[in-house]
């Protein structure tokens, strides 16, 4: 599978899934761009990575995922060097973990959407504005949570619910444009995002428990490359469980 020339932005890209999906796509060949929190990644360290494959170092762009503004800024200064953005991949998420009822805090919530839900609207409204054209493709990255219990992910679930419903809206306002925008609902990935979450004993215990309730970060990024590779181009408006089917596995994080 080539990718030639395209330009691929991975919002969220330095770490985890999105960092894996970016490997990927440079694999293929494509141009990849990264964009991470200010001072959140060591860029000589995530460059060399992708020269030990044989791939073109990437951009690597410091964007606040949550400010509209920022957003656009990121954007023209990626057009410097790129004509397009050919595919979208957002896997950043930011969102407080919830030990209690009393960490039920409006302003907490809403912040979660804002880094964890909108800013694939908004990448992908921003691509447009500043590059005249939508993106081929556009992914989202969602996880379990909206179906599972996980200890803490209240908010994080929250918001990929919303993120699952607004691309599938999304998707049928940008139909005319020729753009598939699609979810992948992640199985459970063994990522610092995950120990952070559930805590380090509680992902351990699982691991030892139960080996194969865990997709890896590479599987999940194989599976976003093939989805924007174009042999998937009817596909459009869906999520799309990576997770070994194991959906139905009994899971204990208690």
């Amino acid at each position: 599978m080539s990718s030639g020339n395209r330009s691929v932005l991975v919002v969220g890209g330095t770490r985890g899934i999105g960092l894996s999906t970016a490997l990927a796509f440079a694999r293929t060949g494509a141009r990849c761009i990264l964009t991470h929190r200010w001072g959140s990644a060591d860029e000589v360290h995530l460059r060399n990575l992708f020269v030990q494959q044989s791939s073109s170092a990437p951009d690597i762009v410091e964007a606040n995922a949550g400010d509209e503004h920022d957003t656009l800024t990121t954007l023209e200064n990626i057009k410097k060097n790129h004509d397009s953005i050919d595919s979208l991949v957002c896997c950043v998420s930011f969102a407080q973990v919830v030990q209690d009822i009393n960490d039920y805090k409006k302003r907490s919530f809403l912040n979660s959407i804002a880094y964890s839900a909108w800013p694939m609207v908004d990448y992908t409204l921003g691509v447009r504005k500043v590059f005249g054209q939508y993106p081929r493709h556009v992914i989202g990255l969602s996880s379990d949570g909206p179906d599972r219990y996980i200890p803490g992910y209240d908010f994080v679930a929250a918001s990929k619910a919303v993120l699952e419903t607004l691309a599938r809206y999304l998707a049928q306002r940008l139909q005319s444009e020729g753009t598939q925008i699609n979810i992948v609902r992640a199985g459970l990935v063994d990522t610092e995002s995950l120990r952070a979450t559930v805590g380090v004993d509680r992902v351990d215990a699982l691991r030892d428990e139960n080996p194969y309730a865990f997709t890896s970060a590479d599987e999940i990024a194989e599976g976003i490359v093939g989805l924007c590779s174009g042999a998937f181009n009817a596909l459009s408006g869906q999520v799309i469980r990576l997770d070994h089917g194991r959906s139905f596995d009994p899971i204990n994080f208690r």
